[in-house]
């Protein structure tokens, strides 16, 4: 059997890249597939900014006129030249499990990496760290959640045999949303309210969200740029609106919270309701009923996803991850919530997985990303 494998060039190269897991993947139950109306954006230059500011390589992998597997190369020139690096990256690897179609594409991608003059390769990793990043090594017998791979249990052990390391773990903690508010979580939050130099930010409608939304990401990027959180690269004020766009659609307003010092925004945490199972009825298609399924399935659902989550560098410490947390977690008892998902929490982020973990968080699910020296 004959194996090529070649560049995405036309549309009709797009629509197999981008439609070949759900075939890779059919019949499991664990994966969900992606909302494809985000793909086609996503993998659009024209409409996906990051594109302009990174090398990229989308490869298809061909047998007997067949695709059987594909993966993305990406070298982001701003991450590099901001953490003064030489750094390429893959994702979304996709494959049967056959060894043979797995090895070329790794290697046609760390060649297009060496022939770049980059010194390291990492993934599976995107363009940042809003994307889908780190293979899962534990946890198989959960479901995905939004943005996160579901990969097969042979991927790790493969990547490793190809020459792969660990260079990061992410820890995903269960939490239970507790039916009362822990004593030192109330004792934190009061104290924090009656000092008054603390706004808690609450929204009603996503009308009410989209003037914050620049305001919010602008704080992420102080957030995670002064924090160093691995593969992160600022954000311009373009990226900022096309991840607006990405999630405010299916943003619910009582699971976003901000706090404000001064007018200011120092503090912010979002959530999700789970809609995987929307998500897998409507089998990624928006249209003409996918949407009522992933909206039905967002009001069912007993978990909350948290997304996303930073504090100002000076205001840390002083308590207003609980201060937020304390509304989130009221919220999620009115809306009948039983669990959370924490989303990645990095291995080497001991306080945050301190805090998890005082709240009665279980790991229960962990990622990795990978690296080769080239």
């Amino acid at each position: 059997m004959s194996l090529e494998i070649l560049p995405v060039v036309t549309k009709k190269d797009l629509r197999t890249f981008i439609y070949l897991p759900e075939k890779i993947h059919a019949g499991r139950p664990g994966w969900t597939p992606p909302i494809y109306m985000d793909e086609w954006t996503y993998f659009n230059p024209k409409k996906n900014r990051t594109f302009a500011i990174c090398d990229t390589l989308l490869l298809l992998a061909w047998k007997d006129g067949k695709p059987v597997g594909r993966v993305m190369g990406i070298i982001n020139r701003r991450f590099n030249e901001h953490r003064k690096e030489n750094i390429a990256r893959f994702a979304y690897l996709e494959t049967y499990e056959d060894r043979e179609v797995f090895r070329a594409l790794v290697r046609r991608v760390e060649d297009w990496a060496r022939e770049k003059k980059m010194t390291r390769i990492i993934g599976p990793y995107g363009f940042s760290d809003q994307d889908p990043e780190g293979w899962m090594i534990q946890g198989f017998e959960h479901h995905a959640t939004i943005a996160t791979y579901y990969n097969f249990p042979w991927m790790p052990v493969w990547i490793e045999e190809e020459g792969y390391g660990k260079d990061a773990d992410y820890f995903v903690y269960q939490l239970p949303v507790p039916k009362e508010l822990p004593e030192f979580y109330r004792k934190i939050y009061e104290r924090i309210k009656r000092r008054g130099q603390y706004e808690m930010v609450e929204f009603a409608s996503r009308k009410e969200i989209k003037p914050c939304v620049r305001p919010i990401l602008s704080l992420m990027n102080d957030c995670y740029v002064n924090s160093n959180i691995y593969g992160y690269h600022p954000l311009d004020e373009q990226e900022m609106d096309d991840l607006a766009k990405r999630y405010l659609p299916v943003l619910d307003p009582r699971f976003v919270k901000a706090v404000k010092k001064g007018g200011d925004f120092v503090a912010f945490i979002v959530g999700m309701p789970d809609m995987t199972a929307g998500i897998r009825k409507a089998r990624g298609r928006l249209f003409p009923f996918g949407l009522l399924r992933i909206l039905r399935a967002a009001k069912k659902t007993k978990q909350l996803d948290l997304m996303l989550g930073g504090v100002r560098e000076d205001c840390q410490g002083l308590g207003l991850d609980v201060f937020m947390g304390t509304r989130m977690i009221a919220s999620a008892q009115e809306a009948g919530f039983e669990t959370m998902d924490t989303h990645h929490e990095l291995e080497s982020n001991v306080k945050v997985r301190a805090e998890m973990e005082k709240m009665g968080g279980v790991v229960y699910k962990k990622f990795r990303v990978f690296t080769k020296i080239l």
